[in-house]
């Protein structure tokens, strides 16, 4: 028991020293492998989850963007995005998939199933032992957080499933490097490139040392939380708002989700931190008073998630008005309220 001032102190810079250390985004601990000029590598070598029940070294993330088109009370507003955790990710029923599933089945609401569908990333921690992000702040623990998407992730599982396969990529004396590399395609950011190194290596003295001394991270510890059950109803309550075209509601809302970079205070929660924006593509945190500026190349839109992709994209029916559309959607939803 802390008896002095001094020791309370010490107590104190002790907890914060090992808050920094597993802190959301506070330590640099993600590595922004996106922010890698285009052309260029980097090269990372995975390592275990320090839990022991997870069978993998990474671990599946879902998140939904619910786009609204300006925020309450903002007159000079523009489009906001809320993300939201999927409840897939515990495999628990998602209030969102069931009512978007259905929308697939019809080529004229494809487009809109599309935008509320979950966005799938992988969660990792490495070493990155080539590191061509100029601006990257290289932590104290060198032991960084990567969440990637689902492009690398294949050409990462791709490896596990080949039997010539010997060791382990994440093995401490024969494992493998993977190399992410960035090029563009049609105006996105492409990592179809990206592969293992070829030739094994040990970790080095001093990454062994970082391992002594930081100790591997639990995954689990940096996925969102999970939502509880009045969370649950506010998830489903912004998003027939949202496909209703309605502006997020401050008063409603902030308490439990709100945009990135919306300051408000009171929140009963944290469910809109930053473990909600590590995402695998550049993120604009702009304040709703701002306009969102696209990335002049972002990544490649993943769809091999979809519940339904055709052979052939049907077109739209160009009778088929979005506000129109969202009408249906939305009677759809309170049909099967009432029943």
């Amino acid at each position: 028991m802390a008896t002095t001032l001094a020791q309370i102190r010490a107590k104190l810079q002790e907890q914060e020293n090992k808050m920094s250390g597993t802190s959301m985004g506070s330590d640099n601990g993600i590595f922004a492998h996106w922010n890698m000029p285009e052309g260029t590598t980097t090269r990372v070598r995975f390592l275990p989850d320090a839990n022991p029940k997870n069978s993998f070294f990474w671990l599946e993330k879902f998140t939904i963007k619910l786009p609204f088109i300006g925020v309450k009370g903002q007159s000079d507003s523009k489009t906001v995005y809320v993300q939201v955790p999927c409840m897939e990710m515990w495999n628990e029923t998602c209030p969102i998939l069931t009512e978007v599933r259905p929308w697939f089945k019809d080529p004229s609401m494809e487009e809109m199933g599309r935008k509320y569908w979950k966005k799938k990333s992988y969660l990792f921690q490495a070493f990155v032992r080539e590191n061509p992000v100029q601006d990257d702040k290289q932590p104290e623990n060198p032991i960084r957080r990567l969440v990637i998407s689902p492009q690398i992730f294949n050409l990462v599982k791709n490896a596990i499933l080949d039997p010539e396969l010997e060791n382990m990529p994440t093995d401490y004396e024969a494992g493998l490097d993977f190399n992410i590399k960035k090029t563009s395609k049609g105006g996105y950011a492409d990592y179809s490139t990206s592969s293992w190194s070829r030739k094994e290596s040990a970790l080095t003295q001093g990454e062994r040392e970082a391992l002594e001394k930081y100790g591997l991270f639990n995954l689990a510890d940096f996925l969102p939380k999970k939502p509880s059950a009045e969370e649950v109803k506010i998830i489903k309550e912004m998003f027939e708002a949202s496909v209703n075209g309605e502006l997020y509601d401050v008063e409603r809302w902030a308490s439990y989700f709100k945009p990135v970079g919306l300051n408000t205070s009171g929140s009963k929660t944290n469910s809109a931190k930053d473990s909600y924006d590590e995402d695998d593509t550049p993120v604009v945190k702009a304040s709703v008073k701002s306009t969102v500026t696209k990335p002049v190349v972002a990544e490649v839109a993943d769809e091999s998630d979809s519940p339904f992709v055709p052979e052939q994209k049907a077109t739209p029916s160009v009778s088929a008005k979005p506000a129109q559309r969202a009408e249906d959607i939305l009677a759809m939803i309170r049909s099967r309220q009432k029943a």
